[in-house]
């Protein structure tokens, strides 16, 4: 079924878990799945070309990745949301948003029209 979705939403909690298998040619591929590598086998494992996150391993003692290979995807997907940089900011500029939304609404001052 995944293969057929035009967009695929990945949020299953296992590293590099969808992979080009599961990707229809071109389908937007939004990953929120956060996800922790901890050993350099799990890095060689997700990466082909390992050097930098074995790099980001040594420096920081963990790679983070999402649910969705991220060799995979670019591969095929037509538009992809990365991990780490994709969901979260997009996230944080959304409850931000909200914030001072709600505080314009709590305040009684109007919300800016296109807003509501």
């Amino acid at each position: 079924m995944a293969r057929e979705a035009d967009i695929l939403v990945a949020a299953i909690g296992k590293p590099a878990f969808v992979t080009g298998d599961f990707i229809k040619p071109g389908a937007t591929v939004i990953d929120v799945g956060t996800n922790r590598l901890t050993t350099e086998d799990e890095v060689r494992w997700v990466f082909r070309d390992a050097a930098k996150p074995l790099e980001n391993l040594a420096a920081k003692g963990q790679v983070l990745v999402g649910d969705v290979h991220p060799e995979d995807v670019k591969e095929k997907a037509g538009a992809y949301t990365p991990v780490p940089g994709g969901v979260g900011p997009l996230t944080i500029a959304m409850l931000m948003s909200n914030t001072v939304q709600g505080a314009r609404a709590r305040r009684g001052v109007g919300v800016p029209a296109g807003r509501q």
